[in-house]
């Protein structure tokens, strides 16, 4: 393909959480100009069928190939909106996109290509229990899909040293529950028994449920591939007042030996 057909785009967006009152409204504009959906089956099925609107729904281990269909479309001159959950830029579709674009056709390089921006599972989990993220934290997928366990809990340990708040997507799937069991484990080791975790399932769903308990309390039967889990740096509270069923949990803006 040596040129693409005027009118085409590519967006690849955030669907947010679960509700749609957490679709941003430029989000919501792309696909109401949209001529095709690709996504994730789950995903796709969030969005209404309409006229003038096909919606393409594959398997969750094919990105690439997903990836490649919806720069064909664009390319062909179709308006394409590439959905994820959450932010498409956190273990999303967003890094797929790229990596297809960088090693396809050099004609899709001039394709009309955005980016939109959602609400990612770790930050609406965290505004649900409180602030826990409300100091210097990172996030870690706890899938050994595309990457060695080894990996995993060699970054594990260094945020725990570090102190990091943490955010883990992805922590135990029916394939390989005892990844999990592990990633506990190292916790455990590396940050003591009475640090705090917090399991968020079906975030923003009617199926959502929060925990807040121990790492010395928690059991790898907490979570599934549905659950963010948060771990609390060394600093990280709890105030038990929410009404949602759960304490209060905040990290504060400060550590412990700073001037601020």
């Amino acid at each position: 393909m040596n040129e693409v057909a005027s009118g085409g785009w590519l967006r690849v967006v955030g669907l947010g959480p679960g509700s749609e009152a957490l679709i941003t409204p430029e989000v919501s504009a792309a696909l109401a100009e949209a001529t095709d959906v690709v996504g994730y089956v789950p995903y796709v099925e969030r969005v209404a069928p309409r006229p003038g609107l096909v919606r393409h729904g594959s398997d969750n281990r094919e990105e690439i190939r997903r990836a490649e269909a919806a720069l064909q479309l664009a390319a062909a001159g179709h308006r394409v909106v590439v959905v994820s959950s959450g932010d498409p830029g956190v273990f999303a579709m967003a890094a797929a996109l790229f990596e297809a674009l960088e090693a396809g056709e050099p004609a899709w390089r001039a394709l009309d290509i955005q980016v939109l921006p959602g609400i990612s599972a770790m930050l609406a989990a965290s505004a649900r229990l409180g602030a826990p993220l409300g100091h210097d934290f990172c996030c870690i997928n706890l899938s050994d899909n595309l990457k060695p366990r080894a990996l995993i809990e060699r970054r594990l340990r260094l945020a725990a040293e570090a102190d990091f708040a943490m955010a883990f997507y992805n922590p135990r799937s029916k394939a390989r529950p005892e990844g999990f069991e592990r990633a506990l484990g190292v916790l455990r080791e590396a940050c003591g028994p009475e640090r705090l975790i917090m399991f968020a399932r079906a975030v923003a769903t009617p199926e959502e449920t929060l925990r807040v308990t121990t790492l010395g309390e928690a059991t790898p039967a907490m979570a599934d591939m549905r659950t963010l889990v948060l771990v609390g740096s060394s600093q990280t509270r709890q105030i038990p007042c929410n009404t949602v069923g759960v304490p209060w949990v905040y990290t504060p803006r400060s550590a412990l030996g700073s001037d601020a």
